[in-house]
């Protein structure tokens, strides 16, 4: 099973553009209406998706901000964390290292999602 998580935007333009200038990812296919409105936006990094779209475009139930957890290595989470930092980003909770492995902080977007970035992978730690 593949889970993709799909969250809407009030501003789909604007969270593409934060979601690949804070996060990394990358936004290969982004299809929109014909009046210009991000319908279905499909973002990348790694091996992982997310995918977007505006708020009643397609979908006529918004639920509350979303809680996303993205899995890079050590190196990236610091890289990420910085780059967060700089953009001005509110952090919720710091970068730190945990008890049950890995290091990682967390996020809010500009529409009150929530961004969790860390090292460690329950997927594939053994």
């Amino acid at each position: 099973m593949t889970v993709i998580p799909t969250i809407r935007y009030h501003d789909a333009d604007k969270a593409l553009a934060w979601l690949t200038a804070v996060l990394g990812f990358t936004s290969p296919e982004v299809y929109r209406s014909d009046d210009g409105v991000v319908v279905h936006a499909q973002l990348s990094r790694g091996n992982g998706m997310v995918m977007l779209g505006s708020v009643g475009h397609g979908l006529d139930v918004v639920t509350g901000p979303a809680s996303t957890y993205v899995v890079v290595d050590d190196l990236e989470v610091d890289a990420l964390y910085e780059i967060a930092k700089a953009a001005g980003v509110e952090v919720i909770r710091e970068l730190r290292s945990e008890d049950y492995g890995g290091r990682g902080y967390t996020i809010r977007d500009p529409e009150g999602h929530v961004w969790s970035v860390g090292s460690y992978d329950p997927v594939n730690t053994a």
